[in-house]
């Protein structure tokens, strides 16, 4: 890489793979992810944990709970940027903003859960405030749920319209292999 490229992995979290959860998609998103988080580990690139602690005590994102902590393939090494956050936006009250721009990092990858909030949120926001932001589609995924008129969105629907929001306007939607193409060359 002749530039640094921040990999910003979003709340992959024990509680994510809560039974009580609705049901998802992309069931290979944490094998593609942990290939992203390899080879950034293995080219020195910087990495950025992002995790969810929640401000209710009966969430199961609420500290002291088993699933705030990280799954195990993610937990962060000792040198890697560790971010906390209480809500979607990982650049919200974090710090996150600051860090990247102290160290001139100005491209990110972007992989995690979930599609519709916190990758949605996070990469909307690394747009706006000008980083040229990738999001690993395939690295990504999220929740089956109801839609404001009432009717039942499946996980694939969810994923998909949150990837076409971000497409272009935020930053560019792309493939697993597609960003290790492009970014370890």
């Amino acid at each position: 890489m002749t530039e640094q490229t921040a990999l910003i992995v979003i709340d992959m979290q024990k509680g994510m793979r809560s039974p009580a959860l609705p049901p998802r998609n992309n069931l290979q998103a944490e094998d593609n992810a942990a290939r992203l988080l390899a080879a950034w580990r293995e080219t020195r690139q910087p990495v950025v944990n992002v995790r969810h602690i929640s401000r209710s005590s009966a969430s199961v994102f609420a500290p002291g709970q088993s699933g705030v902590e990280f799954q195990g393939r993610f937990t962060p090494l000792a040198h890697e940027h560790v971010v906390e956050k209480n809500v979607p936006d990982a650049f919200i009250n974090t710090g996150l903003e600051r860090w990247l721009h102290a160290r001139g990092i100005r491209k990110l990858v972007i992989a995690g859960v979930s599609t519709e909030n916190s990758i949605e949120a996070s990469a909307r926001t690394a747009g706006n405030l000008g980083f040229s932001a990738m999001v690993a589609e395939d690295a990504c995924f999220t929740f089956g749920k109801q839609d404001f008129g009432g009717n039942w969105r499946s996980a694939d629907e969810v994923h998909l319209m949150a990837l076409a929001n971000l497409h272009g306007e935020y930053a560019r939607v792309l493939s697993t292999e597609e960003i290790l193409r492009e970014c370890l060359r």
